[in-house]
């Protein structure tokens, strides 16, 4: 199997045309992965609401395109919703299934981090479904990310229950040193 180039490969900021690439990639993932415990796919409308809802917040969200191709998707959001919280995201990967094992998921993974950590971020959570997820848990390893938990069959998805596997990474000065104000 031939693996694409992926100096081809630009990961930017997301845009409006990218919305039908995203919900077709999510959508895949909710119907035959357990990456996301959603069991029916939203629509592009949805999908376009949850995005707006992230850039209105200043989260990060970008794509990663070839050949003016979406391959795949990575964004930050708030990882819990209370104040104490507001220097932690959580990040979420999804790539098109053509588009696996070529080290996407990694530029996407890497591009977030800086971009998080340029914000201010002090701390990345990952909560990975599936603890046979073999290749997300992987691609968090590679990235500094530390496994602190599994939360032990919380999912019933495709006829099975499902664990999620929490993984921390620090962003930055972490927690060395007290944060910037943010808005809270």
């Amino acid at each position: 199997m031939a693996r694409s180039n992926v100096t081809q490969t630009t990961i930017r900021p997301v845009a409006d045309a990218d919305l039908g690439a995203i919900t077709a990639i999510y959508r895949h993932h909710v119907l035959y992965g357990s990456a996301s415990f959603e069991t029916e796919p939203p629509a592009e409308a949805e999908m376009a609401r949850r995005r707006s809802a992230l850039l209105d917040q200043e989260y990060p969200y970008l794509v990663a395109e070839r050949g003016g191709d979406v391959l795949g998707y990575a964004y930050a959001g708030a990882y819990r919703p209370r104040v104490a919280y507001r220097n932690t995201v959580e990040d979420s990967v999804y790539l098109r299934p053509d588009a696996f094992g070529l080290g996407i998921g990694s530029m996407l993974l890497a591009a977030l981090i800086e971009t998080c950590e340029a914000r201010g971020f002090r701390q990345m959570m990952a909560v990975v479904g599936d603890s046979a997820n073999a290749s997300s848990i992987r691609l968090h390893q590679r990235h500094g990310f530390r496994c602190v938990g599994t939360l032990e069959t919380v999912g019933y998805k495709h006829g099975r229950w499902l664990d999620c596997v929490l993984f921390q990474r620090r962003l930055g000065a972490g927690a060395t040193t007290p944060p910037q104000p943010r808005d809270a």
